[in-house]
């Protein structure tokens, strides 16, 4: 009996799909978990990650991350999974996510939501996040987990050696330099968190964002700590506060995987410290805080922590630093 000879290309296309399939299905290698200071009490406590294994497998496993590069770091994933978030349909996976992560409702404006995105950007009972008052405080714009450089060109970012690129990140040569040796304070919202963002300091401020186009990675340390670069990479949006107290003050908000839009709902170009700017719709998302050198004294227990390697807990309106 006389056999065939393989073909040659199926036997290639053959090898290169059981390559594929075995890196796809092989173990990730475990990751730290993320650890974090809880303000209040001053703790470590280790984060409950949303998504946790899709997280690893897309960063750590050569399939993920050519999976990563494809296709879900692009906008149309992003725009689809958004537009699902905002079906009636969604709703459904409300108090699950609730209960597993939880979120505590009581201080909501509304208990009842018409989709997840609905109560994703749920508004909160003005006494629930009370605003420093004292006008040389800079108060917290956002609710989640901080990390503060009093000088950022002098600073490890995320990684032993890693510098942030403020160049990149503005995507300004010339507005960046104001901002050198500044200080930089970065808030990452994770999806549990309230998604809305405030004004840190009273000033003048353009009627619109500047925007620029990116990618949306995920802004987690899971994948922050494989690419630390992803804030100059992700779309983005900055606005500068012209502060008569704190200088110029660059407020950034910057996209994530599943961050469908971020939306500014200010008006007018004279703002209030505590007055809401704009919320993120669906995922987990960064704002970030640029200062000019010698303008404010972080306070020293963020500081203490970042310098640990470890994110402190923070709500809108609390106190991050004041005037130098």
């Amino acid at each position: 009996m006389k056999f065939k000879k393989p073909n040659k290309k199926w036997t290639i296309i053959w090898f290169i799909s059981a390559l594929i399939f075995v890196l796809a299905v092989f173990p990730v290698p475990s990751q730290k978990p993320i650890k974090y200071i809880d303000r209040e009490t001053g703790q470590i406590q280790i984060e409950n990650v949303y998504g946790e294994q899709w997280l690893n497998w897309l960063y750590h496993n050569p399939v993920g991350e050519a999976t990563l590069w494809v296709i879900a770091k692009r906008k149309i994933v992003t725009s689809l999974y958004g537009d699902a978030m905002e079906k009636p349909s969604s709703a459904d996976k409300i108090m699950p996510f609730v209960k597993e992560y939880k979120v505590d409702l009581s201080i909501a404006q509304q208990q009842r939501f018409k989709s997840f995105n609905d109560f994703f950007i749920r508004q909160l009972k003005p006494e629930a996040r009370p605003i420093i008052a004292d006008s040389l405080a800079i108060a917290s714009p956002a609710d989640g987990k901080i990390l503060a450089y009093e000088n950022i060109n002098q600073s490890d970012f995320y990684i032993k050696g890693f510098r942030f690129n403020v160049d990149s990140f503005l995507n300004d040569k010339e507005l960046s330099k104001k901002y050198e040796n500044g200080a930089m304070i970065v808030f990452r919202l994770a999806p549990p968190d309230y998604h809305r963002y405030h004004f840190p300091v009273s000033g003048v401020t353009g009627s619109s964002n500047i925007k620029i186009e990116g990618d949306y990675y995920s802004v987690n340390p899971l994948a922050l700590r494989k690419k630390a670069e992803i804030f100059w990479l992700n779309k983005r949006e900055y606005s500068i506060i012209k502060s008569p107290i704190f200088g110029d003050v660059a407020m950034v908000e910057v996209g994530a995987t599943m961050v469908g839009s971020m939306i500014q709902t200010y008006k007018g170009t004279t703002v209030k410290k505590g007055q809401e700017k704009g919320y993120f719709k669906f995922g987990g998302s960064t704002v970030v805080l640029l200062f000019e050198k010698d303008q404010i004294k972080i306070d020293e227990d963020l500081l203490t922590n970042t310098s640990r390697g470890l994110e402190t807990t923070i709500k809108m309106g609390e106190q991050i630093a004041v005037k130098k």
